[in-house]
């Protein structure tokens, strides 16, 4: 199946733009030909007239030197060896050839005897008498020479069109590409829009033809902004204001867990329990998507991001319910400092390792290391991912074929964050020199 093209403003241009200067240019050389034919009619006219004339005084001249002497003879003593452009014949009163020159043919020219032109089938003929009407020179000029030098400098004028419609093409293609680059500009300045990109198009030196598209989009980003900010805060506010009853019903639930007795009841009791912790947690993601929406991965100055890594570690390992699963390790030489958000990189590196420690294998370790050039890694065992599910893992809400607890909010609120801090989140399957696992490679240039 063949893709289709896509339409380009630049291609059309240049092939409009170049039809209509050859069209213009061939039709220049036309009236150029046309006014070219008159004019050599002219030229030839007079050169045919003024040789006439000369060649008239010339042969009577011969003729008077050589009066004993055949006409017809001359001829031949004076017989031109290359080809002759102009033909003549002398005649006398009768119309008979007294003489012609080689080319001429010998039975008279188609024409009468009378001065002035005309014109037979192949060729001009001038006409010029003596004084006393005895003799008349007849000058032919065959239409071809005439036409061999009007094709000869209509082609002179068709060579430059050769070098002028590519010449022309490049000058096209650099003037339009010129003329778009603002529309290219403006275009590559939309797309860096997303939800944490929402500023304003800058309109200013946009040329005025491009203003108004520049305008609505800033209305649209401007209602999209909006909108955006509703649902943020509305996330936000509600997450907030869950956590207090959860926390309390919670609290009260796991009372009534002391208080009952062991048995069905009690069994009931403690899936409410963990339906509130389940909730609790959602809440708390809820908030931190809130607060990774709102664009919090930037920082203004450079911070050492490597103790907020090692407090998030000890906290877990610290964790009972970890079973001393997480294993920590960091380069000699590693460093991190960077523009990032201290809480923000804290909430990425949480978020990660708890990934790990609830969808990975409970029987093998999570190992999370620090490398040189700003690479963090946690790497959990665990089955092979497949790649079409891989590539839904950084979605919200989206979770693979996993029966562990999760609200499918954590790698998507990492993922936001990192590029927030200009970083990138690398999901891979298997991990990085193993045949199984799962791998969250996180780097974060300097």
């Amino acid at each position: 199946m063949k893709m289709k093209r896509e339409r380009s403003i630049t291609g059309p241009l240049i092939l409009a733009l170049t039809t209509v200067m050859v069209v213009f240019w061939l039709a220049a050389i036309g009236l150029s030909v046309r006014v070219m034919q008159h004019e050599f009619d002219e030229i030839f006219d007079s050169a045919q007239q003024e040789t006439t004339e000369r060649l008239l005084a010339l042969i009577l001249d011969d003729l008077n030197q050589r009066a004993d002497v055949d006409p017809r003879s001359v001829a031949m003593l004076n017989t031109a060896a290359s080809r002759e452009y102009l033909t003549y014949q002398v005649r006398d009163a009768s119309g008979k050839v007294a003489l012609r020159s080689n080319d001429a043919p010998a039975e008279p020219f188609a024409a009468p005897l009378r001065t002035g032109f005309y014109d037979t089938t192949t060729a001009r003929i001038y006409t010029e008498m003596t004084a006393d009407g005895s003799l008349f020179l007849q000058v032919a000029d065959r239409f071809k020479n005439r036409r061999e030098a009007v094709r000869e400098s209509s082609v002179t004028l068709l060579i430059p069109l050769v070098a002028l419609i590519p010449a022309s093409i490049f000058a096209i293609w650099f003037i339009v590409g010129r003329a778009l680059r603002p529309i290219e500009e403006l275009r590559r300045d939309i797309g860096t829009k997303d939800s944490g990109n929402m500023a304003e198009v800058d309109d200013r030196g946009l040329p005025v033809e491009l203003r108004p598209i520049a305008r609505s989009v800033n209305l649209l980003l401007g209602r999209l902004r909006a909108a955006l900010e509703a649902e943020r805060e509305f996330t936000a506010n509600s997450a907030h204001e869950l956590r207090t009853p959860i926390a309390g019903a919670l609290a009260q639930t796991q009372r009534l867990i002391e208080e009952l007795p062991s048995g069905a009841t009690q069994d009931r009791v403690r899936q409410v329990e963990a339906s509130l912790v389940n909730l609790g947690r959602l809440a708390e993601k809820l908030l931190q998507l809130s607060r990774a929406e709102a664009g919090i991965g930037g920082s203004a100055s450079a911070v050492d991001l490597r103790p907020v890594l090692d407090m998030v570690v000890t906290d877990f390992q610290r964790d009972s319910r970890t079973n001393g699963r997480l294993q920590y390790s960091a380069a000699p030489d590693a460093k991190l400092v960077r523009t990032a958000d201290m809480d923000a990189f804290g909430i990425v590196t949480r978020n990660l390792i708890e990934n790990a420690l609830l969808h990975g294998d409970p029987d093998l370790p999570v190992n999370v290391s620090l490398e040189s050039g700003g690479i963090v890694r946690v790497v959990n065992g665990g089955p092979l991912i497949r790649e079409a599910e891989m590539a839904g893992l950084k979605k919200r809400f989206s979770r693979g074929k996993t029966t562990a607890s999760g609200s499918g909010l954590g790698l998507a609120i990492a993922d936001r964050i990192v590029s927030q801090m200009g970083g990138t989140l690398e999901l891979l399957s298997p991990a990085t020199g193993a045949k199984a696992g799962f791998e969250a490679k996180m780097t974060l240039p300097a």
